[in-house]
């Protein structure tokens, strides 16, 4: 096959020949000259290249440069940015870092951080999908301080295609809410009848002392259109993720004893989705959580935007001025012991905090309230501990009389129980009734940041473990310190348990409960080594004024006195007419269910004795 070359492909060729020839003869360039030593910046202030507009912005508001504005309160301060017309920075004015209070350093803490973690709107027009934080805003704001008794807001502007976005954020003079509004004019024609959709990615920033622990309790709330609490990442170090499956009314970031979140004021979140992940690698941050939510196009337009944002401590009061149970991220423990958490230990401790503030006497002055207003329960408690003392000889003899015979003597003993009046189990009632108050202090002292960064004795900050007893290397369970408080609680307990077990009689069965009391204040040890220092400090004190009780009461206990009670009641047993009640019910349940058991082991026992001959 002849081969053949295209003659437009030559001419092409030596046109383009000819222009660079002509090019590098009449463009030559010219050998630069040695730069000046005196002129480097002038290379360096070069105008950078002009920022793409977006053809639905005013380009003379987007040209605008940036303007930051600082509002504060009582409370925190706010940096807003008109790039974005966003909160670029949140700090609390009375609070710090665990680390900036160790080393004495007088900053504010940062818990929102803009650097770090973004929030952003995006709203869907018909060109694309347009992001807020890329849209310059124009506003006439100046920083300051909000007056007392006043409100100040920062109003944000900006035009697309002739229609009008506003933001305002209003701050009052004291407390932790942003008001945060968004109004649109003229945009029906620019956007799309689409959801505008919210992005909150937070880093959530070390601001504790214990890395580990802080991380297992950070985590995601959101509360639901059914008014359901809900949580993600409860207690969890690894990844977590999660849809809700209802229109959501707020959520939050929460943190050991700081939150950060959102409520929509008129109206409700769509099609929420949350996730956090701990990165195990990086020890700045806590975990990274991550929550979008799309908004309604109808509440947009219709300007019924109205949020509102909560940057501060988990405090009651301050969660629940939010409204719609705000007040639900203050964790307070399971369902049992929260009402007492709540309308009784957080009172009771507020109250004295009004009149104390030293808050290791704080602690020993709610203990004494506490053990005042139980001293029944103890009495009585007691009282039942004596009666079964002086029955003890008694049953030792029903022991000696019946032999190895368990069934016979559990009938035996209920009989006497019986014939004396003595319910055995009237001192065990006492005690728990008072199990929902241990219950609910092991909760709130985890939770309550009244004791954070307040020092008591050689514990620096009771809200996290004191450390005067620590090495350099972790071991299993007990970590690499170990508590002098929760030392000081486990000796008080075990000290407590020795005194109990000198006043209570031994109990007939297989396993000796006295021992086995000893194994709990031990175990416990290891479970509080690495709580609050404020929790095991209420312990050691509870142990010591509940001795102090028993052998009060002690002195007012006349045990001569209740075993010639007790031996009238036995005597007129038979004919005085007896009152049935539930305790009695029970007892003769027992005693025929036992006979009963009797009956027929001793028929089985026959049986077999018969199939063996």
């Amino acid at each position: 096959m002849e081969n053949k070359i295209d003659k437009n492909y030559i001419i092409g060729l030596l046109l383009m020949v000819l222009m660079f020839t002509a090019y590098s003869f009449f463009y030559k360039p010219e050998t630069p000259a040695e730069p000046k030593p005196a002129q480097p910046a002038k290379v360096s202030q070069a105008a950078p290249a002009p920022k793409a507009i977006n053809p639905l912005l005013d380009s003379t508001v987007q040209n605008t440069p940036e303007k930051e504005i600082v509002l504060e309160n009582k409370d925190i301060k706010v940096t807003f940015s008109s790039q974005g017309g966003v909160i670029r920075r949140v700090a609390l004015k009375n609070y710090k870092t665990y680390k900036d209070f160790i080393a004495h350093k007088d900053a504010e803490m940062v818990l929102f951080d803009g650097t770090r973690s973004a929030l952003d709107f995006e709203i869907p027009t018909q060109s694309g999908t347009l992001k807020l934080s890329e849209v310059g805003f124009a506003t006439d704001a100046v920083s300051g301080t909000v007056p007392e008794g006043k409100s100040q807001s920062v109003v944000f502007t900006t035009q697309i295609q002739g229609g009008t976005l506003q933001k305002t954020y209003t701050l009052a003079a004291e407390g932790f809410q942003i008001a945060h509004d968004i109004k649109t004019q003229g945009l029906e024609r620019v956007l799309r009848n689409a959801p505008v959709v919210l992005n909150w990615e937070n880093h959530i920033q070390v601001l504790e002392n214990d890395l580990n622990e802080n991380r297992k309790a950070s985590q995601i709330n959101y509360f639901d259109k059914e008014n359901t609490f809900e949580t993600v990442g409860a207690n969890s170090l690894s990844g977590n993720s999660e849809n809700a499956e209802l229109p959501v009314k707020w959520f939050t970031f929460y943190q050991k004893y700081f939150t950060s979140g959102i409520v929509f004021e008129n109206s409700y979140f769509e099609k929420a989705k949350f996730s956090l992940e701990t990165p195990a690698q990086d020890s700045t941050t806590v975990k990274i959580a991550r929550a979008s939510a799309e908004i309604p196009y109808a509440d947009l337009i219709g300007n019924k935007t109205q949020f509102k944002y909560y940057f501060g401590p988990n405090e009651l009061a301050d969660l629940k001025a939010v409204g719609n149970d705000f007040q639900k991220n203050l964790y307070l423990g399971y369902d049992i012991v929260k009402p007492i958490n709540r309308y009784i230990f957080v009172p009771l401790f507020t109250w004295v905090e009004s009149f104390v503030s030293n808050y290791g006497l704080l602690i020993i002055v709610v203990v004494l309230i506490i053990k005042l207003v139980l001293t029944p329960l103890i009495y009585k408690s007691y009282m039942s501990s004596a009666k079964m003392r002086v029955l003890a000889p008694e049953i030792n003899a029903i022991k000696e009389r019946v032999g190895d015979d368990t069934v016979k003597i559990q009938q035996e003993t209920m009989k006497l129980y019986q014939q004396v009046g003595v319910n055995p189990l009237s001192g065990c009632i006492p005690l728990l009734l008072q199990m929902p108050i241990l219950m609910s202090v092991f909760f709130l002292f985890p939770n309550l940041v009244m004791f954070r960064q307040k020092e008591f004795l050689w514990a620096k900050d009771l809200s996290t473990y004191d450390n005067l007893i620590h090495w350099g290397f972790n071991l299993p369970v007990l970590g690499n310190h170990l508590s002098l408080f929760v030392v000081l609680m486990t000796l008080s307990s075990l000290a407590f348990t020795y005194y109990n077990n000198q006043n209570t009689p031994d109990q007939p069965g297989p396993i000796d409960m006295k021992k086995i009391s000893y194994v709990f204040p031990v175990v416990f040890m290891f479970v509080l080594n690495s709580f609050p220092a404020a929790l095991s400090f209420y312990y050691l004190i509870s142990n010591l004024v509940t001795i102090a009780q028993q052998l009060i009461v002690k002195r007012f206990v006349n045990e001569e006195k209740i075993l010639t009670i007790l031996e009238n009641n036995k005597r007129n047993y038979h004919t005085k007419p007896q009152k049935k009640n539930k305790f009695s019910d029970f007892l003769e349940k027992q005693m025929q269910a036992s006979e009963e058991m009797k009956r027929k082991s001793d028929e089985l026992k026959k049986e077999q004795q018969k199939r063996k001959k």
